[in-house]
């Protein structure tokens, strides 16, 4: 900035204020002026101790912005711009440094885990879950290679071996080398807090057993996807758009709210394909979680999935390199499990199995839990048998009255008042047998047989350590048809009993049907945790699609209601 010159400071705006001019004349004018002192700033800084005294106090009793050399306006409104400017990459240098911080400790505080069960990879315990030995785990340690690491155990699952790991089931009270349930539940419940997508599990055979009621309280309000596996084990001939109807009726007494319903089989890969569209309609950017109660088969969807994604998703053909380890044990899966099959970015987990005390895997041993898993598509057994096979003379004329019906060493059945042409029919494990006595020989016989005849337990020794059948429940089974059946005992962990009032083909006279009540009267026993559910019959076989009646909805419930695909 230029200097001012001294005619600048002889104008007249520059007098005093009680200087006055009658006549204005530049030339001959004499102006009697009180010395105005002059100070340009130096662009050098000098420090306030550097300067002589005088200078100081000229410089602070000088307002800012007066003097020859001071900035204008424009010279300070880039400086604040530039100021700006500067502060705004400071704090996003800050802000960078931050999230480089956290994902570094994420990544360093991440514990390497088996990939088969989610157990956390050690070299110490040799019974312990995810044992692995000490040069295998420096030498995939060295090559970054731990998430490909099989723990001892899962190697073990996958050659048949059962060997449970969840203290209080399968028989074992839990050690130092056993998780506990309830650990295991603790692992899932940040999902209440987190934006997910929860695809729900249920066992067709175990539908009631299976169900987690209480969802809610580990999903929170997450969209539920609800699949229904294992439906290639229903008899043959079942319609499936009866069955789905039923599913759908009961979560609508549940009253849950689930986004659709997949009736599913991840052995045919039947209704695969439907819920891997569903999921990534739902996705959205966020993680999947596979939820279910332990034993429901949730691994091995996730094998099916990955296999029917894999057809169009590169990224899930890579994920089926290391999938879970699937095994009849219960708690196969013991902690959250990372599988990356999208493209497109989300997280898909294999989460524990939720362990249900009510169940009967929980009393049975660990050796026995294969004979409660069906295998193949199941088979009603019905008592009594049909006439032509001529065995209803076993029974009097009053039908299964006065009789008792064990279903292995599991269940027992007293018939105490039902009609002369009431069929109890069992679905469940084909390894179970089936025996009926008379009621007053009942506690004799299931003494004696008892692990020889009547299995699970299998052997006298594990019959020697059993605790036998301790609840009992009374069922009074109201019915208003009798050519419909009244409804399904079911047996937590096991399958279910459908109760038909009347079935013609025993041949048995009806003379009395009329005078009856119509009402059924039976005692149900089983081991002390095991739980018992009387539910609507669900629809299976030929028969099912004869008998069952769909419910006439309104335009609202059919607008609420979840749609279920097959």
């Amino acid at each position: 900035m230029a200097l001012k010159t001294p005619s600048t400071f002889l104008s007249p705006l520059f007098l005093p204020k009680h200087y006055t001019l009658s006549i204005f004349n530049p030339v001959s004018l004499n102006i009697y002026r009180k010395p105005t002192p002059l100070s340009c700033k130096s662009t050098h800084s000098h420090s306030p101790s550097q300067l002589p005294l005088s200078d100081t106090k000229l410089l602070s009793s000088e307002p800012e912005g007066t003097g020859a050399a001071s900035p204008t306006r424009g010279d300070r409104f880039l400086e604040r711009q530039q100021a700006d400017e500067a502060a705004k990459l400071l704090i996003k240098e800050i802000k960078k440094t931050k999230k480089k911080t956290k994902k570094v400790l994420k990544v360093n505080t991440a514990t390497a885990c088996c990939y088969g069960c989610g157990a956390p990879l050690q070299t110490s315990e040799v019974d312990a879950p995810g044992f692995v030995d000490m040069d295998t785990y420096e030498l995939k340690k060295k090559h970054h290679q731990l998430r490909t690491i099989l723990c001892g155990r899962c190697r073990l699952l996958s050659h048949g071996h059962m060997i449970t790991a969840v203290g209080g089931n399968g028989g074992y009270s839990g050690g130092k080398q056993f998780i506990s349930a309830d650990e295991l539940r603790e692992k899932l419940f940040h999902l209440r807090y987190e934006k997910a997508l929860i695809v729900k599990l249920v066992d067709i055979v175990d539908f009631n057993g299976s169900f987690l009621s209480r969802v809610r309280d580990l999903a929170g309000a997450n969209p539920i996807i609800l699949v229904v596996t294992k439906v290639d084990l229903l008899p043959k001939g079942t319609d499936f758009n009866c069955v789905g109807d039923w599913v759908v009726e009961a979560i609508t007494k549940k009253k849950l709210n689930v986004l659709s319903v997949h009736l599913t089989s991840s052995k045919s890969l039947v209704g695969i394909a439907g819920v891997a569209s569903e999921i990534q309609k739902e996705k959205k950017g966020r993680d999947v979680y596979i939820l279910g109660s332990a034993n429901v088969g949730k691994s091995a969807f996730i094998s099916a999935l990955l296999k029917m994604m894999a057809q169009r998703d590169p990224a899930a053909a890579a994920a089926q390199k290391y999938k879970p380890i699937q095994s009849a044990v219960p708690g196969t899966t013991l902690g959250p499990i990372q599988i990356d099959p999208f493209l497109g970015g989300g997280k898909l987990y294999d989460t524990p199995g939720v362990h249900l005390h009510h169940r009967q895997a929980a009393v049975v041993h660990s050796e026995d839990l294969p004979i409660l898993a069906p295998q193949s598509r199941l088979r009603g057994q019905s008592f009594p048998v049909s006439s032509k096979n001529g065995m209803v003379g076993k029974f009097n004329s009053d039908g299964l009255n006065g009789f008792s019906i064990f279903w292995g060493g599991l269940v027992r059945i007293d018939v105490l008042k039902v009609l002369p042409e009431t069929c109890l029919t069992f679905y469940g494990p084909k390894k179970l047998p089936i025996h009926a006595v008379p009621t007053h020989e009942a506690d004799e016989f299931y003494k004696k047989e008892l692990g020889v005849l009547l299995t699970p337990p299998t052997g006298k020794d594990r019959a020697g350590e059993w605790r036998g059948l301790e609840t009992v429940q009374q069922l009074q089974i109201n019915f208003e048809d009798a050519e419909r059946p009244a409804s399904d005992v079911a047996i937590s962990g096991l399958g279910w009993i459908t109760i038909e009032p009347r079935r013609e083909s025993l041949g048995i006279s009806e003379s009395n049907f009329s005078e009856t009540t119509k009402q059924l009267d039976i005692v149900v026993h089983v081991p002390k945790p095991v739980e018992i559910f009387v539910r609507p019959s669900i629809p299976v076989g030929k028969a099912g699609a004869e008998w069952y009646q769909y419910r006439e909805l309104t335009e609202k419930e059919e607008e609420i209601r979840p749609k279920w695909y097959f």
